[in-house]
């Protein structure tokens, strides 16, 4: 490529002002740029530029023509013979084969029937068959599959998954009735899955989501919906991370035209829809997976240890195989041109650039972690090359990076020699909440190190806060609400049972770990479905291990419905904390300024989007005329109090009391107010009048 600094990387300087620890790695930045701007040079000069090359499922798999013939095409570089088979030919293997193209690429033509009808129906059950380079003859699933289901127990046809062909007369085909709502400055992300969505023992449905879930999402204040597990996989109980077909949505749930009403009513209710998605490795499954799809053990991966991701028993994509990059690339460009998700949030990134790293292996902060052979630099390429294809074709659309590392221009744009990415989630912040209710008691709690976890992210970098997500759900670690009430939560969540003080602690410092990390924490906010209101107990899929049960696979509106529970209590305070926040717009305001941080009384004071957050986390002691510093004049008035009785409190602050600021200051602020700051309450300001 030449010399490295000569690459031409247009905002570079951007960069390199906002982190000065980056210049001694410029030359690598910029090299890492070239190499970017070769692909997409690659791309321009050879398949008519990233609009074309990102829409190979136009070219690739089933395609219907307008004379009902069909074309069928497969990428399968390593086998000897490649044939199409299904219920049309009688399940004859050998009678269609493809014609061998270069490139590994292969292709059939199908002509209609004499009476004009398509040779191949809608809903009709078809299979690829490779012959591999021993002459054995393997049945696969094509990797651009639309729709397949695993068969019913019932049929005794085994577990592995069939393709259908997915054409539907347009009579049966969804049409859109909403246009996207604008993208949110605040981003109020509900984490959420589909099939533990229902309420009773089994698999929700899209359908079911969108009548009944979406409604109560609206009414908590989110502004978008992060949907996981769509793309198809094979074992339930991977929540969706070990994916078999790439292109398919989960049938178990509902077809396609279901997947896009349930997205459509998302839109009219104003929520943006991101998709989790997985291309940081895939399924080892081969009869209903892309693994060995053209009879060798590489194709759509590397060969050897390289392609094996040990601590997933997965399979890690050759990111360098044009062919492999178009897969990927269209496969965004798929999910969002057919069913109209507005953005992504990509899994296991650090997995991807990082992958020789053991689990819990952490980051030290030192530069040199993120630059030179630590890195896969061929999986950070393929991360620039998604976001600046994804932002070319649509300037709206939301990515979200789940990173661990910290990476340095992570979330900073292409053009800067950055990877181009929105967001990243905050994934210290639960760790740390985590940590502290299991090993130290609130009483004991360091306050310095709270608020340096909730504050301590990239400079420019957007990051996702999140007290918890469903990682934290799962079987083996407990929610937030169960590390605090434990088995109390069966016994003293009624609102007619004995006071619990284990219960009254939960419920207080519930409201207060969220209300922190989202004001604190972040220039966006996650919850996991259900976690708003407390939801106790983990989740469980179906399997071997608990008699394939679903009484901890969904999720109990029940709780949260039932007047006479103190789950409400939560929900509202969630509610409330989200209509604040759409209100003052703090997550878009910029950095709060924290002007107070006590250890001994347990307090913390900020001011973050024209608001004055103040926390007594203290379990006992409340301070009567409590200086607060802020540098805005004016009077003042509480906004939000966790300890209101609509949020299960014990109504110790009077929001009609104002405040007048005091020009003396304090805190090293130039103004301050006095107020009643109980313990285990947060209480937010707003200043009402000049």
């Amino acid at each position: 490529m030449g010399d490295a600094m000569n690459v031409e990387v247009k905002d570079i300087d951007k960069l390199m002002a906002l982190d000065g620890y980056l210049k001694p790695f410029e030359r690598e930045i910029r090299r890492r740029h070239g190499v970017l701007q070769e692909w997409i040079g690659k791309i321009n000069q050879c398949e008519g530029g990233m609009e074309e090359f990102s829409q190979g499922y136009k070219y690739y798999g089933l395609h219907f023509q307008p004379d009902n013939s069909v074309i069928a095409r497969e990428w399968a570089p390593g086998a000897r013979d490649v044939y199409l088979t299904g219920d049309f030919n009688n399940w004859h293997w050998e009678s269609h084969p493809f014609k061998k193209l270069p490139f590994g690429k292969w292709e059939l033509h199908l002509p209609a029937n004499q009476d004009g009808s398509a040779p191949i129906k809608h809903l009709s059950e078809i299979k690829v068959i490779i012959r591999n380079q021993a002459g054995q003859l393997l049945d696969r699933l094509s990797p651009w599959a639309k729709y397949v289901v695993q068969p019913p127990k019932e049929a005794n046809q085994g577990v592995n998954y069939k393709q259908y062909v997915w054409n539907p007369p347009a009579t049966e085909r969804y049409l859109r009735k909403h246009s996207r709502p604008a993208k949110p400055k605040s981003l109020r992300i509900y984490e959420c899955h589909v099939g533990i969505a229902s309420q009773e023992p089994r698999v929700g449905s899209y359908d079911e989501f969108a009548d009944r879930i979406v409604p109560r999402i609206k009414r908590q204040g989110y502004n978008c919906i992060q949907v996981m597990a769509i793309m198809e996989h094979a074992y339930y109980a991977s929540f969706g991370y070990q994916v078999t077909s790439f292109y398919a949505a989960s049938s178990r749930c509902g077809n396609p035209e279901q997947l896009k009403r349930m997205i459509d009513v998302a839109h009219a209710q104003g929520l943006y829809v991101l998709l989790d998605v997985v291309h940081s490795h895939a399924s080892k499954n081969v009869q209903d997976g892309l693994n060995q799809f053209d009879g060798t053990n590489s194709c759509f991966f590397h060969d050897g240890a390289k392609g094996e991701h040990s601590l997933w028993d997965s399979r890690l994509f050759n990111y360098v195989e044009h062919e492999v990059l178009r897969f990927l690339l269209s496969n965004l460009r798929w999910w969002h041109d057919e069913y109209n998700f507005d953005g992504y949030r990509f899994d296991g990134v650090t997995s991807m650039l990082y992958h020789s790293r053991g689990i819990g292996e952490g980051f030290s902060g030192d530069y040199n972690e993120y630059f030179g052979l630590n890195v896969d630099t061929d999986a950070l390429n393929y991360l620039g090359l998604a976001n600046h294809m994804l932002h070319q074709l649509d300037p709206e659309i939301i990515t979200i990076a789940e990173d661990v590392s910290g990476m340095p221009t992570l979330c900073r744009p292409v053009a800067e020699g950055g990877i181009g990415f929105d967001y990243r989630l905050g994934m210290a912040i639960p760790d740390k909440w985590i940590e502290l209710l299991k090993e130290t008691s609130d009483d004991e709690w360091n306050i310095g190190n709270i608020v340096h976890t909730l504050t301590n992210r990239r400079w420019m970098e957007n990051t996702v806060a999140y007290a918890e997500s469903h990682d934290q759900a799962l079987v083996g670690d407990k929610t937030i609400a169960f590390w605090l009430m434990d088995k109390e939560m069966y016994t003293h969540m009624s609102t007619l049972s004995d006071p619990s003080l284990i219960i009254d602690r939960g419920l207080s410092l519930h409201k207060m770990i969220r209300l922190i990390t989202h004001a604190l924490g972040g220039e966006a906010y996650l919850n996991f479905m259900g976690n708003e209101f407390g939801h106790p107990e983990w989740l469980d899929f179906p399997r071997i291990g608990n008699n394939d049960s679903y009484h901890y696979a969904r999720r109990q509106w029940n709780l949260v419905d039932d007047e006479l529970l103190k789950y409400k209590y939560l929900n509202e305070f969630d509610r409330a904390m989200n209509e604040l926040e759409e209100r003052y717009g703090w997550l878009h305001a910029g950095p709060a300024y924290v002007s107070w941080k006590h250890e001994s009384d347990k307090t913390i004071a900020f001011e973050r989007g024209g608001l004055v957050f103040v926390f007594n986390i203290h379990p006992t002691q409340s301070f009567s005329d409590y200086r607060v510093g802020t540098n805005w004049a004016g009077t003042y008035q509480a906004v939000l109090s966790s300890d209101d009785p609509l949020f299960g409190g014990h109504n110790r602050i009077d929001k009609n009391c104002k405040h007048h600021s005091d020009p003396l200051g304090y805190a090293g602020r130039t103004n301050f107010i006095q107020i009643y700051a109980p313990s285990r309450t947060a209480v937010v300001y707003a200043r009402v009048s000049d």
